[in-house]
């Protein structure tokens, strides 16, 4: 992106004519407060001079009424471009973290500059804007500044678009010029590092053994594939190949990744509170934490929202295509938690319905505060899944801000959710997600029902089980 010192015109036409004008009066009306004194000084010492008759001090008003006014059209006619970039590392950051914002300013035009005030534009919430002052920059030159921005809260933001503030040696006037482009820092939530736990109920993923997908019941009964180019001959299939009349090769075994459904309840009515440390901003967290273990264990994600929205779109039944990167994925569920908001819907039968039955794999639920008609859906939801696991908000504990025993409302919808299959766990504020993890895989190695209503804090023995399989 390029910024001149003066506007382009047209020249020989009346439109030049008018854009001239046009700019000395937005150079006259770049006067600082000391170009402003100066002219004022002036005109009123021209004027007592003229009623006085005193020719020296008319000479005096003279030079300052002049002076601000000359620096103001040299300015004006400075011809110097400068070209200006900025460059984010990283673009993508978790909330609480800090990012380097590089800004690099060249001159292109064969004239030095004089002295630059770079500003650029950010949001309130990552801080002041940033300005530097750049003395002098030669022809061709370059300078490179840099500053820090950080935030709290989740979100996309935009930088720029950036200004450059052109000054005069004497300070008597200032233009002030604007880049057009901006880039965009994308806060999303914090992620925890969650550790590897087993549950029983659905397939494994890679790593821990393979669902290996074969063509017939047995490997010596497998259809082959006509052969592409760089098949290993040593696959060529030669019986197959006599009957088409055609090269044909056997298909190798496929690994079959194992799949994850994240659930997480945007409702505005199932949560209370606002700002970081609230209720939906640890759901939010919890189903990014959530997401990227999955796809670092391997598995085919997909975010779930309870307005029936399906994260990514590509692939099988709107999970993570086999060939897509798990960092494209995981990037473009990110941003979509960057910016996610509550809903407007009262239930979760639209995620209900995305839900196809009984091939799900493994379901994980951030929920709000429910009724007894969510928690209707979701005991039919778990029959459509393999294996289930819900991290319930206790409302009233947030609202207290306390870590004490669930409230009666959430122990009575944990248990319900329990002894509809699912491994519910109810979140007190100031819990990590870790230990509630853990926990999980506890209730679900068979600690009891004892265990499902006891605090996350307090009840129930220790430690993560051994049996099983979620990951």
């Amino acid at each position: 992106m390029t910024a001149g010192g003066r506007p382009s015109a047209h020249p020989g036409e009346e439109g030049a004519d008018r854009g001239d004008r046009s700019g000395l009066r937005t150079a006259l009306s770049g006067l600082t407060t000391r170009g402003r004194s100066f002219f004022a000084a002036g005109v009123a010492a021209a004027v007592c001079a003229y009623v006085l008759g005193q020719s020296d001090l008319l000479r005096v008003g003279l030079l300052l009424a002049v002076l601000p006014l000359v620096c103001a059209g040299v300015l004006y006619r400075t011809r110097y471009r400068v070209a200006g970039s900025r460059r984010l590392a990283p673009a993508r950051v978790p909330a609480g973290a800090e990012a380097r914002v590089h800004l690099r300013m060249e001159n292109v035009s064969r004239l030095p500059t004089g002295l630059l005030m770079l500003q650029d534009r950010v949001p309130y919430v990552l801080g002041p804007r940033p300005r530097f002052v750049l003395d002098r920059v030669e022809a061709g030159g370059r300078r490179e500044v840099s500053y820090r921005v950080r935030s709290d809260l989740r979100g996309r933001y935009p930088l720029g678009p950036l200004q450059l503030r052109l000054t005069d040696p004497f300070g008597m006037c200032e233009l002030t010029r604007s880049f057009s482009t901006f880039d965009m820092l994308t806060v999303v939530p914090r992620v925890e590092a969650l550790p590897p736990v087993r549950l029983t109920g659905e397939a494994k993923g890679y790593g821990d053994g393979r669902h290996r997908s074969l063509a017939l019941a047995g490997e010596d009964d497998i259809i082959p594939r006509g052969y592409r180019y760089g098949d290993d001959l040593r696959r060529v299939h030669w019986r197959s190949t006599a009957r088409y009349g055609e090269l044909m090769v056997r298909r190798e075994e496929q690994p079959q990744r194992s799949r994850c459904t994240v659930l997480l309840d945007t409702r505005a009515v199932a949560y209370q509170g606002a700002g970081p440390d609230s209720a939906f901003e640890w759901a939010v967290s919890g189903t990014a934490s959530t997401l990227v273990h999955m796809l670092e264990r391997g598995f085919s994600v997909r975010l779930l929202t309870d307005t029936g929205s399906s994260l990514p779109g590509e692939g099988a039944e709107g999970f993570a295509g086999a060939s897509q990167e798990s960092a494209d994925s995981a990037g473009l569920m990110m941003d979509t938690l960057a910016v996610i908001d509550h809903s407007d819907g009262a239930g979760l039968s639209r995620a209900y319905d995305v839900l196809r039955g009984g091939n799900e794999g493994l379901l994980v639920a951030f929920l709000g505060d429910l009724d007894e008609e969510q928690a209707a859906v979701l005991a039919k939801m778990r029959r459509r899944s393999g294996a289930a696991v819900a991290f319930l908000m206790d409302g009233q504990a947030w609202l207290r801000g306390t870590e004490a025993a669930p409230s009666a409302p959430a122990a009575d919808r944990v248990r319900l959710l329990n002894e509809a299959g699912w491994t519910a766990v109810a979140v007190p504020p100031g819990v990590p997600l870790v230990e509630l993890w853990r926990r999980a895989d506890h209730l679900r190695a068979g600690a009891g029902p004892q265990a499902a209503n006891a605090s996350p804090m307090t009840g129930g023995p220790g430690g993560t089980g051994g049996r099983g399989g979620w990951t």
